[in-house]
């Protein structure tokens, strides 16, 4: 009789085909960080049908997900203690054809790439009133150069690519938010299905930090591999978005990460824009 293991637990990971998400999960893609027992598949997808997926088919046993997104998904997950994107006094951007006051601004329609980003969310704390329409991330500043919308909110490596095309900041949401609490901006993080118990749940969340880790201290070769889902950046640039957003944040939120995560959520709640408290909580 064969002595090969069979009990093999396949765990089905989801993450936007993003160069930061694509060279923090470099370790596992690869086969680089293996756990006894535990096989990870891969499927990416755009943030904005993660964000939906988990909220009405909680398919993906762990999936890449927006902040603002984790209200409305947290009976089914749970937060992994790593694995986010937190802005240092940066993230998403309003950005315009020209000069515009903040208070100007907040009059224009502004094309935002989806309503669940926590890039959306954040608008919306700065801006309650203002007019959005829902325009695919990539599409937000093209759409803006043909003069569609007189402002977009940004995100991704059009925060390092904006200014080549002529446009002009008029915003960078995780500095107002920043100036305003004193936190770091959360933007993403990843979620963990509650069912699949409490021992898998922490097994995944190690693995994922181990991935991380080895991503970090294997730079060249993970950036080499994450170049592929780069979106015409070159080298320096794609290091440089990858740096902002995959670094010793993203190992451990720190106890301001996590108060930052709690504090962006309550305050989304008390102003209206989430329709229910959540209950913020986290595998480590």
């Amino acid at each position: 009789m064969s002595s090969t293991a069979v009990d093999v637990r396949e765990i089905k990971i989801a993450h936007s085909p993003d160069s930061d998400d694509a060279f923090m999960f470099y370790g596992l893609a690869t086969n680089k960080i293996r756990v006894p027992g535990y096989k990870f598949t891969h499927v990416l997808t755009d943030i904005e049908t993660l964000n939906q997926r988990a909220i009405h088919d909680p398919y993906y046993d762990v999936t890449a997900i927006s902040f603002h997104a984790y209200p409305y998904m947290q009976e089914e997950y749970t937060l992994m203690a790593c694995g986010g994107s937190v802005g240092e006094g940066y993230g998403p951007m309003i950005i315009a054809t020209r000069p515009m006051s903040q208070d100007e601004v907040k009059k224009v329609r502004i094309a935002v790439p989806g309503v669940l980003t926590t890039a959306y969310l954040s608008l919306k704390l700065f801006a309650p009133e203002v007019e959005t329409v829902t325009v695919p991330f990539d599409q937000i500043i093209p759409a803006v150069l043909r003069g569609e919308y007189e402002a977009g909110l940004i995100i991704h490596e059009g925060q390092l690519t904006y200014a080549q095309s002529g446009l002009h900041k008029v915003l960078d949401m995780g500095q107002w938010w920043r100036d305003l609490t004193g936190l770091p901006l959360p933007l993403g993080g990843n979620a963990i299905r509650r069912s699949l118990g409490a021992e898998a749940m922490h097994v995944c969340t190690q693995a994922l930090r181990d991935s991380i880790q080895h991503a970090l201290d294997n730079r060249s070769e993970a950036l080499e591999y994450a170049m592929q889902f780069a979106r015409d950046l070159d080298t320096n640039l794609a290091n440089r978005f990858v740096g902002m957003y995959v670094n010793e944040r993203t190992l451990n939120y720190g106890e301001d990460g996590r108060e930052a995560i709690r504090k962006l959520l309550d305050m989304g709640y008390e102003r209206g824009v989430i329709p229910h408290k959540t209950a913020v909580e986290f595998v480590d």
